[in-house]
């Protein structure tokens, strides 16, 4: 560990407490970044997009269960992959404990990715999740919410929708997606993140970033394993 000046407690205090007055700021400014987000306008969605879940075939409406609000986690598992993406699993390993919360706050939570149903089940179990994880193979969804992209899109260098970074090599992004439905049954697309947008779901990161060696990486998530896989 890289050496750090070492000083009074009287001395630590008085640093301390010009850090919190920054810490302080952001919070403030993350408070109103969030009603910012709150109050941006809605899309109606309109295409009706259809997937493969456990208890068979489901519409975007289904998925939000008996909430008015929806998360979905663009999770990258493509077709013929043998397991997900090692930094959308860390992320995964976040969800179900949010989840024990979430159900009762009028938020369904669940993750979709663009492999058939029968090929990521068997990572699922690996991994011990219980999060509810849909296959929208053979669908528009992941495409048209910026997380999936032909050789053809990737060839031409096309605008990735809200995203941040090019697709990996397999044609795939990580990403959020928000929706909401009225009491008619309509739904709407409320919010989309990508990329960084995405490390505030990262609970371990928070913890982290605490500590005086914090994220500890040459670059973004390079220590990061399937959890089964720390130690191999």
């Amino acid at each position: 560990m890289a050496s750090h000046k070492i000083v009074g407690r009287e001395e630590w205090l008085a640093a301390r407490k010009a850090l919190l007055a920054e810490e302080k700021e952001l919070s403030r400014r993350r408070d109103r970044l969030s009603e910012a987000r709150q109050a941006l306008p809605w899309v109606a969605v309109e295409k009706p997009y259809r997937f493969e879940g456990p208890d068979g075939e489901e519409s975007l409406a289904g998925l939000f269960g008996g909430n008015s609000q929806l998360v979905v986690y663009h999770f990258m598992f493509g077709p013929g992959w043998k397991e997900g993406c090692s930094g959308c699993s860390f992320l995964s390993d976040h969800i179900d404990g949010a989840n024990l919360h979430l159900a009762h706050h009028d938020v369904s939570l669940v993750a979709v990715s663009r492999a058939p149903l029968a090929e990521f089940l068997p990572f699922k179990k690996r991994m011990g999740w219980r999060f509810k994880w849909v296959s929208s193979h053979g669908g528009d969804f992941n495409h048209d919410y910026g997380v999936s992209f032909t050789a053809d899109d990737v060839e031409k260098g096309a605008t990735y929708n809200y995203a941040a970074s090019k697709p990996h090599a397999e044609g795939e992004l990580p990403g959020l997606s928000v929706f909401a439905k009225d009491d008619s049954g309509q739904v709407f697309h409320t919010y989309s993140t990508y990329a960084r947008g995405l490390d505030i779901l990262i609970g371990a990161h928070n913890y982290l970033d605490l500590t005086p060696k914090g994220r500890d990486e040459a670059s973004t998530m390079d220590w990061i394993r399937h959890h089964d896989r720390y130690g191999t």
